[in-house]
């Protein structure tokens, strides 16, 4: 796991991938099935990984907050930088803050408080929160609002912010505004594209944002980083070629959960040992694990496909 200071290109040099937290009954971490997601991701040419919403670290208990870090911690090679996630609620931030002072990552993620902030009480936190920690954080907007551009921009200039994963859906019609008010605060260099490969489209191609984290790369990180590649040149050709198989189970993220398909989708590709989710999620219901699995192994299949192509070629 890289320890050394690290920058926002250096967060968004490759696919920030968001994986599940493999579990046993007893909510136990499974750290080998962990280490073979990361595994699987580091093959692929994934150097970022965020341990956050996927992992529902919202509802991790801070009494095991040292286990959740030392798993990150022990299954990333050495030249992957590794972002655990803390949070939402203040006294989470507080506390888990306090844990991670005593731990080498360069950076974590503040989890987005669902409701009952205001932008002034949230940039407060994070800098509270950044200094108990003693190093910048990632805030992760998922609501307009939530932080206002110049208390952003106070928080990148004091240090406190590293950079933003905004998982805002686009407007139905026209620019995002808020998010193009947030890049003239602090620069599209610090702010990924928070919801996968389908929203970067608009996020990346429109508002240039710096890359894009994603679930679906779990399943096929060669594809996810040839997306990334294809949205850096603006290639909508190879765009079109490349999303299909990740529009198949995005949908079905959508449709019956966005956390809880991707969890066991990983088990259903045969990846990784999932096991349960941790509450207050479930998992998903038998009647959905064909189709889910189905579209897995298709995207799967798709990872396998580019390989082939490399033999032919």
């Amino acid at each position: 796991m890289r320890t050394d200071a690290v920058g926002p290109a250096d967060l968004a040099a490759t696919v920030v991938a968001v994986p599940p937290l493999p579990l046993d009954d007893r909510f136990g971490i499974r750290v080998e099935e962990a280490r073979k997601i990361v595994a699987r991701l580091e093959a692929g040419g994934i150097r970022t990984i965020l341990w956050g919403g996927n992992a529902q670290l919202q509802h991790w208990p801070v009494s095991r907050y040292d286990e959740l870090l030392a798993m990150a911690e022990a299954t990333a090679g050495t030249d992957t930088l590794v972002v655990p996630s803390l949070g939402p609620d203040f006294g989470k931030l507080q506390d888990q803050a306090a844990i991670l002072a005593r731990h080498r990552f360069p950076t974590a993620m503040a989890l987005p408080a669902p409701a009952h902030t205001t932008p002034e009480g949230v940039a407060r936190a994070l800098a509270e929160a950044a200094g108990r920690a003693g190093r910048p954080l990632v805030a992760y907007i998922r609501q307009r609002g939530y932080l206002d551009p110049d208390g952003l921009a106070r928080l990148v200039a004091e240090g406190a912010v590293l950079a933003v994963k905004y998982g805002v859906a686009m407007p139905e019609r026209g620019r995002d505004a808020h998010l193009d008010a947030l890049v003239a605060a602090i620069g599209a260099e610090r702010i990924l594209s928070g919801s996968g490969e389908l929203l970067a489209v608009p996020h990346l191609l429109e508002h240039g944002l710096a890359g894009f984290t994603s679930g679906c790369v779990c399943l096929a990180p060669r594809l996810s980083s040839l997306v990334l590649e294809a949205l850096r040149r603006g290639d909508r050709a190879a765009l079109d070629r490349l999303l299909p198989p990740i529009r198949e189970l995005e949908a079905l993220r959508e449709r019956y959960g966005l956390v809880r398909v991707l969890h066991d989708a990983v088990r259903l590709a045969g990846i990784a040992e999932t096991g349960p989710i941790l509450p207050m999620l479930s998992n998903c219901e038998p009647e959905l694990l064909p189709v889910i699995s189905a579209a897995a192994r298709r995207l799967v299949e798709a990872e396998v496909g580019l390989g082939e192509l490399d033999r032919v070629a």
